[in-house]
């Protein structure tokens, strides 16, 4: 490897890393708050707060990378104007090309590493952080439901009745091919309902044409209804967080989906947000790049963080937008994916014209 090869990526890559602990601290104490708040009125121990933000840290900070490449990027080019170090490789006969071409190279390999080693950790341990959550919520209750290649499983407890409901497949509020099979506290059975048609948009499910199996008889009831802690928003609520699933469980994941006929316009926005992740982190260190040329002559430091900031903000919303049309399906996800992905090659390839002459 080149001599300045290297020093331009041990120089990046300790940008990064000074970024990224500062960004990383602020985070876990921002956190430390808000778990202390979260905890105030329940009997847990001291280093509960500490804990749990331990594990909810890393996601955070995945979401926050685009910004955390960007800021390290502008600070790898303060150092190198502050001492000179730019004009020294411009003698050498390094251009300013060049050198953004070392910088989108190895912040797209740092993506792939990224997706591949922190996604996946910081998936896991969000997994745990709302697992154990889940258990102190002002909402716990000993309900649970799961999607898997069977179908859509809930265990459901009413008026001391234990229920386990299967349905085979789910169109917005109505599941179809349902089975419910309803206990006593001991686990006897009490009843078996079978309806193909299930309406769930309420608490108070609409059972249409049941077949109900109680006492060793089968008797059809037209319509009936079924007293649940369920209905559409929450059951759909509940498979929403996927950032605490890791990219093999997001692909099982949709594939249960498809099975059950379930929409998976918001796994596959997810799916194809992480593959393109190394993309993205890739044109925000050459946005970045090109600020930094562009307002050399500035004299002041602060303006010129302020005005990356200020355009990465931006596009973080530019890039939620388009994601909020894609999971509402306004627009095909398709589009929804790549055009922030379009808009910034575009900025880029503008803006990086006359590039060495700065």
């Amino acid at each position: 490897m080149k001599t300045h090869i290297q020093f331009i990526i041990i120089s990046f890559l300790k940008s990064f890393l000074n970024v990224f602990l500062v960004m990383l601290s602020l985070v876990f104490i921002l956190n430390i708050l808000q778990e202390i708040e979260f905890f105030s009125n329940k009997n847990v121990g001291s280093f509960y707060p500490i804990y749990l933000s331990l594990m909810n840290t890393p996601s955070i900070i995945f979401e926050m990378f685009p910004f955390i490449f960007l800021i390290a990027a502008q600070f790898f080019f303060i150092k190198l104007f502050n001492n000179d170090e730019i004009n020294i490789f411009k003698y050498s006969g390094l251009k300013n090309i060049k050198i953004i071409y070392i910088l989108s190279a190895l912040s797209f390999s740092m993506g792939i590493i990224a997706i591949v080693v922190f996604y996946n950790l910081s998936s896991t341990l969000q997994s745990y952080y709302l697992e154990i959550k889940n258990q102190y919520s002002a909402d716990k209750s000993d309900y649970l439901a799961v999607i898997n290649k069977n179908g859509l499983w809930i265990k459901d407890i009413i008026d001391d009745q234990i229920s386990i409901i299967n349905a085979s497949k789910i169109n917005n509020n109505i599941l179809s091919e349902t089975f419910i099979s309803t206990f006593d506290k001991d686990y006897k059975l009490i009843k078996n309902i079978r309806s193909n048609k299930v309406d769930i948009k309420k608490n108070k499910w609409l059972i249409y044409d049941a077949s109900i199996y109680e006492n060793n008889t089968n008797k059809k009831i037209q319509l009936i209804e079924f007293d649940t802690n369920f209905n559409q928003k929450k059951i759909e609520s509940l498979f929403s967080n996927l950032s605490s699933l890791s990219i093999l469980k997001l692909f099982d994941l949709r594939k249960n989906y498809k099975s059950l006929s379930y929409s998976l316009v918001d796994v596959d926005l997810q799916i194809n947000k992480i593959l393109v992740y190394p993309l993205y982190l890739m044109l925000m260190t050459i946005l970045s790049s090109i600020i930094m040329f562009n307002t050399k002559s500035f004299k002041g430091n602060s303006l010129k963080i302020v005005i990356g900031l200020f355009l990465s903000v931006i596009v973080y919303y530019i890039s939620n937008f388009f994601s909020v049309l894609g999971v509402t399906e306004k627009i095909p996800l398709i589009i929804a994916i790549f055009s922030p992905i379009i808009i910034l090659c575009i900025i880029n390839s503008l803006m990086l014209i006359n590039i060495n002459e700065k």
